[in-house]
């Protein structure tokens, strides 16, 4: 009885101290709070090292944790998720950009995509898309 109750405590003390892995969603919101307080460690932190940024038929791969700060750091506009699209571990959210602290925001009130491939709580691929604008009000 005693061994029984020890494994017990053993098994729910081990499941405590797992952290959760966040999903697809938590991973893109996580990734856009960061942003739009212009904290670009923790946004690149959200990145998995080798992961894939493709904007504008430019392809960046972040090998480092310090090239994924850096990457980030270049994203001059804060954004308002306004749209998730979610298939397994892709998710194309839309958002409405902002103005970014200690950048200047090109585009302010437009929209903006951007396609993110979770593995494992982690980005390995962001891409600017269209925005989808169905059902959006102006």
């Amino acid at each position: 009885m005693i061994a029984l109750a020890a494994a017990l405590l053993a098994v729910s003390v081990a499941s405590a101290a797992a952290p959760k892995q966040r999903t697809p969603v938590q991973v893109v919101r996580a990734w856009s709070k960061a942003l739009n307080a212009s904290d670009d460690k923790t946004a690149g932190s959200l990145f998995a090292p080798g992961a894939l940024a493709i904007q504008g038929g430019f392809v960046v791969r972040l090998n480092t944790a310090k090239s994924a700060v850096l990457w980030n750091s270049g994203l001059p506009c804060s954004g308002t998720l306004v749209r998730f699209r979610v298939r397994r571990n892709v998710v194309t959210a839309t958002f409405v950009l902002g103005r970014r602290k200690g950048h200047r925001c090109d585009a302010p009130g437009q929209l903006a995509a951007a396609k993110f491939t979770i593995v494992k709580g982690k980005i390995t691929r962001w891409e600017q898309v269209a925005p989808d604008t169905t059902g959006l009000v102006a």
